[in-house]
């Protein structure tokens, strides 16, 4: 039989931080509670969670940084909501956060749960942040949790 290793959805005793896009923050706040409802759920403690509020996506990844480089955490989850407009901007923010945060979850070893969502249009956003497709705030911090138990597993 293989060793298998998993990790586990328990954030009991787990220090994570979430970091929050104030930018389309109507639906930033639904990501924030889905996050840290899902880590209160799974057996975390409010004094354990920080948030941190930047003013858009594209400014997550220095306070991610930041953060996995001074503060003690065992993961952090990055939220936030990009709406595609009549621009490019909306291709460059997605795709230079996401970017920055992959680079940074691999310097640091660190989980890093992508919460951002890129929607083209604000419904797909409404939809994302807890309605129909459910709250991918929830979902990054669940990943980030798991993820913190299958590094140690392989430690």
């Amino acid at each position: 039989m293989p060793k298998v290793i998993e990790g586990q959805l328990n954030a009991a005793g787990l220090r994570i931080a979430v970091v929050a896009a104030r930018f389309n923050n109507f639906i930033s706040e639904h990501l924030i509670s889905g996050a840290v409802d899902a880590v209160l759920r799974h057996g975390g403690n409010q004094k354990d969670i920080t948030i941190v509020r930047v003013p858009g996506s594209l400014e997550i990844p220095l306070v991610v940084k930041k953060l996995a480089e001074t503060a003690d955490l065992d993961a952090i989850v990055a939220v936030g909501a990009v709406i595609r407009g009549a621009t490019t901007h909306y291709e460059i923010v997605c795709n230079e956060t996401a970017r920055a945060l992959a680079k940074l979850q691999l310097e640091h070893s660190l989980p890093i749960g992508f919460g951002v969502i890129t929607a083209d249009n604000i419904e797909q956003a409404i939809e994302r942040a807890g309605s129909k497709a459910g709250n991918k705030g929830a979902e990054a911090a669940l990943a980030a949790i798991e993820m913190v138990h299958v590094l140690r597993e392989l430690s």
